[in-house]
């Protein structure tokens, strides 16, 4: 192991040998909680996607979920079974679509410990079928995404500061870690930041840098990225970080589609910032609230998500608020109007996602175990209930992607 230091930018740099990886098969068990039984899901068509739900695995839930969602009618019908895995709160799914990677959000040593693991993934029948898992290298991932040739995955280890890069090979499975970076800064709020949390690593739309949020240093912190590489694949850019309000706790970012500009939503903050991009620096232009201005009680804004054409930004809100905020994009500029709030229809709306003709929103309301489907306006942003809810228990991700 090799532990760094370097000048101005405070973080620890380990060389860690791919270990191998622990062949763990994953059991599936018959589950079904949204199409009758003996009733098949409907065959794929243009409207039709997948959806992969990752989960806490402590209450109901078995591991990842999957099922297929109709963009016409706004139903979502069960595929397969789950596949059986801990705590898979965060999902990723590989560029082709054939492999899925699931943090294991654990904190400890042997089994216990922070890991990653990977699926082959049958689009047409919803499957998932578990190939390796390997060591996070840290507490509590709970973020992974992948780079743009799909070589190398990154995931966010929140208790222990870090992120963590693993090599991808072509039959789809982990043969990682070959990177760690450490954060080792605090912020101002004693009881959440005591010490770094890395909360989110994803790349940006031009794929020349990693941009990790840091909950506990209030700081965005660039790497740069060398696509492919098996050994130390990320470094510092320069500036190796941007520093937020004291105590904001900067939580997940969106980036627009052309990339001019990166939207920042801050979990203690109460605040979604908006930056203009210049390469690894991020300048900010303006900050919007999330709460509503009436809402007297705590928030915990959580996700970040555009509409598919760009015009609409949601965020969700969590404790007391359980809505989902709406925010009208000005293209040219980057600037949001705040639009209005819509009740999440449940507790704890952890994440969500909007299906790709933009009709529907799925919202995971982590608390009342249950997955809500709103009709979404295009041309106002506005969500509207559609009466229609999945039962999943503790429901944490939500990804979407074309059935076959």
């Amino acid at each position: 192991m090799i532990n760094k230091q370097r000048q101005g930018f405070a973080f620890h740099l380990a060389k860690i040998h791919p270990p191998r990886a622990v062949a763990v098969l994953g059991l599936l068990c018959a589950w079904l909680n949204c199409v009758p039984a003996g009733q098949a899901a409907e065959p794929p068509n243009s409207n039709s996607f997948d959806v992969l739900v990752g989960t806490y695995t402590s209450g109901k839930s078995k591991g990842i979920y999957s099922f297929r969602f109709n963009a016409e009618t706004g139903d979502l019908q069960t595929l397969a079974a789950p596949a059986e895995t801990v705590n898979p709160s965060y999902l990723v799914v590989s560029p082709d679509t054939k492999f899925v990677y699931a943090v294991n959000e654990l904190h400890g040593c042997g089994s216990e410990q922070g890991a990653v693991s990977a699926f082959h993934f049958d689009a047409a029948s919803g499957a998932l079928t578990f190939i390796n898992k390997m060591p996070a290298l840290g507490d509590d991932p709970c973020y992974i995404s992948l780079s743009p040739d799909g070589q190398n995955v990154f995931v966010a280890n929140y208790s222990s500061g870090s992120l963590s890069a693993l090599a991808v090979q072509p039959d789809g499975s982990l043969a990682g870690p070959v990177e760690t970076l450490t954060h080792v800064g605090h912020g101002p709020n004693p009881e959440r930041q005591k010490s770094a949390h890395v909360h989110m690593v994803i790349p940006s739309p031009d794929n020349e840098f990693l941009f990790a949020t840091d909950l506990g240093e209030d700081r965005v912190y660039a790497y740069h990225c060398e696509p492919g590489s098996q050994t130390f694949p990320l470094h510092p850019a320069q500036p190796p970080f941007t520093v937020l309000s004291p105590g904001a706790g900067p939580r997940h970012l969106a980036f627009s589609h052309d990339g001019r500009f990166v939207y920042l939503i801050e979990e203690m903050g109460e605040a979604v910032v908006v930056f203009r991009v210049h390469g690894p620096h991020l300048e900010p232009i303006q900050t919007v609230r999330v709460a509503a201005k009436e809402w007297p009680g705590d928030v915990g804004a959580a996700a970040l998500h555009l509409s598919p054409d760009g015009k609409f930004l949601y965020a969700s809100n969590r404790t007391n608020a359980n809505d989902l905020v709406i925010y009208s994009v000005d293209a040219q500029a980057g600037i949001l109007t705040t639009v209005g709030h819509q009740a999440s229809l449940g507790t704890k709306p952890r994440d969500f996602c909007i299906d790709p003709t933009g009709n529907f929103l799925v919202v995971a309301n982590q608390d009342s175990d249950n997955l809500v489907i709103f009709k979404r306006d295009p041309e106002t942003g506005a969500l509207t209930p559609t009466g229609k809810t999945v039962e999943v228990g503790s429901p944490v991700c939500v990804q979407m992607i074309p059935a076959p």
